[in-house]
């Protein structure tokens, strides 16, 4: 006798595959803790298998797990097709999005021509700017949804992907032995600034500014043509320059990349965006 799966069960299942968090799921879900966790207990009941166990670095799928979550994909895009063409809801209008400098031509360049295409009746509008500025975009409602560069830590948004910030340099490069420090930045707005500027007061370590109040392609100049070091994060880098490991370069702390919604609804071209981009952040984790 056929039996039928409960695609809110699977709906779950991938969400907490993505984040390996059940908080961050039930965030995402906008559900509690606690009803995550009876869902995937009563799928893995129904498929008679484990699909999650415990680390020390938290949640990771099983082997059963790992052979749903592909399929699970295939089957919540097939529903989500059919809900769309039989309502009659294509998606249309506008979208606004904010999103910093230095992710809009590396991490997201991707999605957002996934998107493009997934929607051609929508018109996308871009922002960029540093991530302070995009956060009170998102409050004034000039923009419908941002990407934010966040210090790890209890934070509004969605964390979508945790990345290591580290110093950058030309390749065989002399600016990183200079003293004081030649250090490039975007802008005097720029998330990363504050914890650069207390690694090295903290360390000691003397510098200057080199450039600031501009765009990341000058900055991007200034490291290229070793005037200068300066800090980015580790999947941003581009392939002409050097991470640096400099035991005297301050140690830096990792940041969030973090989806932040407004607060008071969203638009059905911005939710669209936002799967988008949790999606294709997750083949990318997948990926490596």
């Amino acid at each position: 006798m056929a039996r039928n799966l409960d695609t809110a069960l699977i709906r779950t299942f991938v969400t907490v595959a993505d984040r390996a968090s059940m908080t961050a799921a039930a965030n995402a879900l906008h559900l509690t803790q606690g009803a995550v966790s009876q869902q995937i207990k009563r799928l893995e009941e129904v498929l008679g298998c484990g699909l999650f166990e415990r680390d020390r670095r938290g949640l990771r799928l099983t082997r059963a797990g790992e052979r749903l979550l592909g399929k699970g994909r295939r089957l919540l895009a097939l529903n989500d097709e059919i809900w769309t063409e039989m309502n009659g809801k294509a998606v249309a209008g506008e979208v606004r999005i904010g999103v910093p400098y230095d992710l809009v031509g590396t991490l997201l360049a991707p999605m957002l021509k996934t998107y493009a295409e997934t929607y051609p009746q929508v018109e996308i509008s871009l922002a960029c700017a540093s991530s302070p500025e995009l956060a009170a975009a998102l409050a004034a409602g000039t923009i419908d949804l941002a990407v934010i560069e966040e210090r790890v830590g209890p934070s509004a948004g969605e964390c979508l992907l945790v990345d290591r910030l580290v110093w950058v340099g030309a390749k065989g490069g002399v600016a990183r032995a200079k003293r004081p420090l030649p250090v490039s930045m975007v802008a005097d707005t720029c998330a990363f600034r504050p914890a650069v500027i207390s690694a090295l007061d903290e360390n000691g370590l003397e510098w200057r500014t080199v450039f600031e109040n501009g765009n990341i392609d000058a900055t991007t100049a200034t490291v290229r043509s070793d005037l200068a070091v300066t800090t980015w994060l580790a999947s941003t880098v581009p392939g002409d320059l050097d991470i640096l490991s400099d035991p005297e370069l301050p140690a830096l702390p990792n940041f969030s990349i973090n989806l932040h919604l407004p607060k008071h609804g969203i638009e059905p071209a911005a939710q669209e965006f936002a799967a988008c981009i949790r999606e294709g952040l997750a083949r990318r984790r997948e990926a490596a």
